[in-house]
């Protein structure tokens, strides 16, 4: 059997054979690299799906829990079927239409073969609302859902390898007029073809997301709201919101004002790279208390950076090269900017603050016409 190399499994592949290196030069018993490359459905899941097109088989163990052509109820029946602490692992692929998948609490859950989904309006193709210790460790899902995932009201939640190569709709969804989430953590988080924003988050208070990677999406590629206390390794996107006013990694609704109404610094992000698109990174409607320590931006079609009534923001490194001005700017209905820290070297575009703001601070290089406060 052959296997097509996307970029994400040539990296994958390279992280596996160095992490195999490295086990053999401090003297331990070297993985094997398939193992480290593909852990989807290893080891003994307390239940699997198995099968292909009209021919479904679910099992816990030695028993039958379904049998038949219906590929979204063999996938219920095995996230059913397993307890609280268990781990159900699809191995076969198949298409759940417009419909839904529900996670409940403590269940980990696999999706190894590829999960087709449709559209189902105002719902996520899989959800898991009002839950604790939910952990989506692997997924592969195509097709054009209104949401490919949905979150609500999750405590502990998790998710790992999560690959979303989509022709429209919105990828992952935590939702804005809903319940609180606590403690989020997300792996890899690869979106391609979303016709909306890659990841989309509300009423977060506790995350750690280490990787997005978003391309050729409609609008943003990370979209952090009304969220605190949290942390972000790299935000990647190229061509990700063309024509639009979102940005690979947008900021927006509170985002990063602390419970006590202060925005003492609570979010760091380590990353953020754009290619081409929209903007690349845009702060609005009152968000901040956040620290981005490197940039990586180029050729953006909008903004390369637009930080608009935002407090306590601090960019600390990094490139600008070419695409749309880097700017501060305010809207009259909410306060102005204010204690705003940027450090970065820009070429072939320019910065500008206007209104002036707050306690701005500027170390700005490069070749970049500068006209600020």
């Amino acid at each position: 059997m052959s296997l097509s190399v996307t970029p994400k499994r040539r990296l994958r592949l390279v992280l596996a054979a160095a992490a195999a290196a490295l086990a053999g030069a401090l003297g331990a018993v070297a993985v094997p690299e398939a193992a480290l490359a593909q852990g989807c459905g290893a080891g003994t899941p307390h239940a699997t799906v198995t099968g292909s097109s009209g021919a479904y088989v679910t099992r816990e163990g030695s028993t039958t829990v379904y049998s038949g052509s219906d590929y979204r109820a063999a996938v219920q029946a095995g996230v059913d079927t397993i307890s609280s602490g268990q781990r159900v692992a699809v191995m076969a692929s198949g298409n759940i239409g417009a419909s839904t998948i529900t996670i409940q609490s403590g269940k980990t859950f696999e999706g190894c073969g590829m999960i087709t989904v449709g559209n189902r309006s105002g719902r996520g193709a899989i959800e898991a609302i009002n839950t604790t210790n939910v952990n989506i460790a692997y997924l592969k899902m195509s097709g054009n859902p209104y949401f490919g995932l949905r979150f609500s009201g999750t405590n502990g939640l998790k998710l790992g390898d999560i690959d979303l190569t989509l022709s429209g709709g919105l990828g992952i969804r935590f939702d804005r007029d809903a319940a609180w989430n606590y403690n989020v953590t997300m792996n890899d988080i690869y979106v391609s073809g979303a016709g909306s924003h890659a990841v989309e988050t509300w009423n977060i208070d506790g995350f750690n997301i280490t990787r997005v990677t978003a391309r050729n999406v409609g609008e943003s590629g990370l979209l952090i709201q009304n969220s605190r206390n949290g942390w972000v390794g790299t935000v990647d996107g190229n061509n990700v919101a063309t024509g639009t006013g979102y940005a690979t990694f947008r900021m927006a609704n509170t985002n990063g004002r602390l419970a006590s109404g202060s925005y003492s610094t609570n979010i760091w992000v380590d990353n953020v790279i754009s290619r081409g698109g929209g903007r690349g990174i845009f702060c609005v409607s009152q968000s901040g208390g956040v620290v981005i320590k490197n940039v990586d931006l180029a050729s953006n079609g909008n903004n390369s950076v637009l930080i608009e009534n935002c407090y306590n923001v601090s960019i600390r490194g990094g490139t600008v090269n070419g695409g749309g001005e880097v700017r501060l700017a305010a809207r009259t209905e909410f306060a102005n900017n204010r204690d705003i820290w940027i450090t970065m070297t820009v070429n072939n575009t320019s910065v500008r603050e206007s209104p002036c703001g707050e306690n701005t601070n500027w170390t700005i290089s490069g070749n970049a016409s500068v006209n600020v406060c």
